[in-house]
């Protein structure tokens, strides 16, 4: 009279199943969490050029921008996130599109490699507004950012 221990099949393969469910849940829910910081990193690794790039507007005005190399405002031009990272001079006004630009890479969902971009605009006033490129899906913009 020795009773056997363990699972049945049925048992086992209940558990296969809610295993499986909750894969088919999770996966994709981590990777849109991925793709959202994916963005938000590369767009904080551009985000402290804006205060040197001032600083340099308000000492040489647009003369002071010499190409599009980053480290005139203390950037990189290649970051963990970024393939490349570029800037652009303003205009006399002071308005500038794409002041301080990245080019995202390792993209994965967001979008095409070598498309997707975060920026920083300059408006005539000195504000800077967070602009994104090549992604569709607007679920993963940062906070403040638009198209």
């Amino acid at each position: 009279m020795n009773a056997q221990k363990g699972f049945t099949l049925i048992e086992l393969m209940i558990v296969v199943a809610i295993i499986g469910i909750l894969a088919a849940i999770a996966i994709p829910a981590y990777q849109n969490y991925t793709a959202k910081a994916k963005i938000s990193a590369a767009l904080a690794d551009v985000s402290a050029g804006k205060t040197q790039y001032e600083l340099l507007y308000n000492e040489k005005g647009t003369s002071g921008f010499n190409g599009t190399a980053a480290s005139q405002v203390g950037l990189q031009d290649k970051t963990g996130n970024c393939d490349s990272v570029t800037v652009a001079a303003p205009a006399a006004d002071g308005s500038v599109s794409s002041a301080i630009s990245c080019t995202v890479k390792n993209v994965g969902r967001l979008g095409t490699e070598g498309s997707v971009k975060v920026r920083y605009d300059r408006t005539t006033t000195g504000n800077y507004v967070c602009k994104i490129e090549g992604v569709t899906d607007t679920s993963y913009y940062p906070s403040g950012c638009t198209a």
